[in-house]
């Protein structure tokens, strides 16, 4: 079984580093030598979209739906695809504004009327808890799995856990006082979180490393590669023909 100790370690040294790359980046900025001035890690900090929850749900959804799962990228797809139409004037209207928060954007096209501003950001809040918390959940439920290597014991079964012994619950903390100390210091339109930014997009490079191994060793570890399977797959389904036909 590997040590609690273990992960716990691991995982603060990883959120170091995140801090330090963050920190970087800031410090970097104050200088006037951006480090995401690049078309690059912009793309990579969008791809964080795939997020924990996204591996266990479209990973969930493929094993047991095959191609199902794709429509859930649908419209981030449609989105960028028209971002030309879309985002370009969205970013217009902000800047000319200086807009914050959607409830602002919502707000400023119809009066800047303080009433739909508010009711826009109670329904956002209230959308967004239930993401949220699948996310901690699933980072959660990551720390239990790792925790009871070699054995798989799926956190379900393990029963409900007391709060003060919730991995969530700390995980939560971290990343708050992450978003505060690099993302949310000021409240300035003109502002951009150079910190944070780069620290996602490591991120996502950590990310798509993780993806490709997985991938690497289902393909070529579990099975013979992608030439031998659709052989097996060719041989096996002649034979079921053959068997079939009287």
């Amino acid at each position: 079984m590997l040590q609690g100790w273990v992960i716990v370690l691991a995982s603060l040294a990883y959120l170091g580093i995140l801090f330090a790359i963050a920190w970087y980046a800031d410090h970097r900025a104050d200088s006037g030598r951006s480090l995401i001035s690049n078309p690059v890690v912009y793309a990579l900090s969008l791809g964080v979209y795939c997020t924990t929850w996204t591996f266990y749900g479209s990973v969930g959804r493929a094993a047991a739906s095959g191609i199902g799962f794709l429509p859930i990228y649908l419209g981030p797809t449609l989105l960028f695809a028209l971002a030309g139409f879309i985002l370009h004037k969205m970013i217009r209207v902000a800047k000319a504004n200086r807009i914050t928060s959607i409830a602002d954007f919502v707000a400023s096209r119809y009066g800047k009327s303080q009433l739909l501003g508010g009711l826009v950001t109670v329904i956002a809040v209230v959308g967004v808890i239930p993401y949220i918390a699948l996310q901690l959940k699933a980072v959660s439920n990551s720390f239990a799995i790792l925790a009871s290597y070699p054995e798989i014991i799926m956190p379900a079964k393990a029963g409900a856990v007391p709060l003060l012994q919730d991995s969530a619950l700390y995980v939560a903390m971290i990343l708050a006082a992450f978003t505060i100390l690099f993302g949310t210091r000021h409240l300035d339109a003109t502002e951009r979180h150079e910190g944070m930014v780069a620290a996602i997009a490591v991120e996502s490079v950590v990310k798509l490393a993780a993806f490709l191994a997985v991938g690497i060793f289902v393909v070529w570890g579990i099975h013979e590669g992608i030439g031998r399977k659709s052989a097996n797959v060719g041989e096996a389904t002649a034979g079921a023909s053959a068997h079939a036909t009287p």
